[in-house]
């Protein structure tokens, strides 16, 4: 068929790429000059399965409320008159329990431990070098409670036949040697030996060189301003280039999806949570992370990529307003500094921010739509490098009437009908 993949993020790239090697027609449309340039950019750089959890879970209210009165707190909200934000927020809130916790952590973890797998398939059959490296993730506590609170996750994790590890402070330092310089910071950690890191705008541009090579074509610098609709199908996508057609067509522009459903009639609760990074070159090797270190309290992840560390946190809801604030550069400031304060030159960094597409219940929405040739693969959140493969290569056999290898249903948009 002939497929037209509205966005090249990761997300859409990673799309291009597995339809393309189904055998279909590709063409990817994206305002951007070139691929990964928005939320693909500069993301903290995990691919963690493991740490695939959703934000909503129990005892998340109460913790908010507390987040949002921290100095470097890792939640801010901005209130708009804006009732997409309000009942997303409702939403999350209603998936709050340690009933939809398990389940929604659950589905995640099965798309993020298959999206691995491709991922290093990918590698292995192409070669790909994007600053990857394969050392694990270690989250790390400062209180007790902390450590104590990992054993529900622990227990997803056994019944989905995730590694893990539950670290004092010494295995702490064992998987990153660097702490051993502030071993008085922390007092265990949660690691999950199968994760890896790697720089996801790296990824992206190259998998796009490879789907040029495939016969994909990419019309960047391209702005989409309407899909047009009939007899129940998709009929086109209006663009400043012109009205562009396709057999079928896959939606993957994030957080801007929803933007572009809602005037068909359709609804997905996607919503924007901005989220920032600084990166830094790195200065002393033996001081700085060999791979993602979490820091629980601010939510913060700390992460080596090649001569560089990426630091990536906060959850700022505030619309789809891109303002660089420098408070929040001083919370990713303040939990590298403390950690690793000798590893890289914090006045040489980079400060960037990009949305998040998030979903209520932390799960992406993959899959068709009421209208036969529209598909959707957007709402990773804070996970779309860490399920780019997997989703990429699921809407592929979706779209071309395959059984997916994994269990799928669950991820499709009619989970909010």
């Amino acid at each position: 068929m002939k497929v037209l993949v509205l966005g090249s993020g990761v997300i859409g790239v990673a799309s291009a790429y597995y339809l393309a090697k189904a055998g279909h027609e590709v063409t990817v449309v994206d305002r951007q000059p070139a691929p990964a340039l928005e939320t693909s950019y500069a993301n903290a750089g995990e691919v963690s399965p493991g740490y695939s959890a959703p934000w909503a879970g129990p005892g998340v209210p109460v913790k908010a409320v507390k987040w949002l009165l921290m100095k470097h707190g890792p939640l801010v909200v901005r209130p708009r008159l804006d009732p997409a934000m309000w009942v997303w927020m409702a939403q999350m809130l209603a998936n709050c329990t340690s009933a939809r916790y398990a389940v929604n952590k659950a589905r995640m973890v099965r798309l993020a431990e298959y999206s691995r797998d491709l991922l290093r398939a990918l590698r292995a059959e192409t070669g790909i070098a994007y600053d990857e490296r394969s050392r694990g993730t270690l989250q790390l506590f400062r209180e007790a409670a902390q450590l104590e609170a990992t054993a529900k996750d622990a227990a997803i994790l056994a019944e989905s036949g995730v590694p893990y590890e539950v670290l004092d402070v010494e295995g702490c330092i064992r998987a990153e040697p660097a702490l051993a310089r502030v071993r008085e910071k922390f007092v265990g950690g949660f690691r999950l030996p199968d994760d890896e890191t790697g720089d996801c705008h790296l990824f992206t541009q190259k998998l796009a060189a490879l789907c040029a090579d495939m016969g994909v074509v990419f019309r960047q610098g391209v702005n989409i301003k309407a899909l047009s609709v009939e007899g129940g199908r998709l009929a086109g996508a209006s663009t400043d280039a012109g009205f562009l057609t396709a057999d079928a067509y896959v939606l993957a522009l994030g957080s801007f999806s929803p933007l572009l459903l809602r005037p068909l009639g359709l609804s997905i609760p996607v919503y924007p949570v901005k989220g920032y990074s600084i990166t830094a070159p790195v200065v002393d090797e033996a001081a700085a992370p060999v791979s993602t270190v979490m820091d629980e309290t601010y939510k913060v992840a700390i992460t080596r990529l090649g001569d560089r560390i990426r630091v990536g946190g906060t959850a700022e809801v505030c619309g789809y307003d891109m303002t660089l604030r420098p408070a929040r550069r001083a919370t990713l400031d303040h939990s590298v500094g403390d950690l690793f304060p000798d590893g890289g030159d914090l006045t040489k960094a980079s400060f960037w921010c990009g949305l998040r597409p998030m979903t209520p219940d932390g799960t992406p929405v993959i899959g068709p739509t009421r209208l036969s040739n529209l598909y959707l693969n957007t709402g990773h959140g804070t996970l779309g490098w860490t399920m780019a493969c997997g989703s990429g290569r699921v809407i592929a056999d979706i779209v071309g009437g395959r059984k997916a290898e994994i269990e799928t249903a669950d991820l499709a948009m009619s989970r909010y009908s």
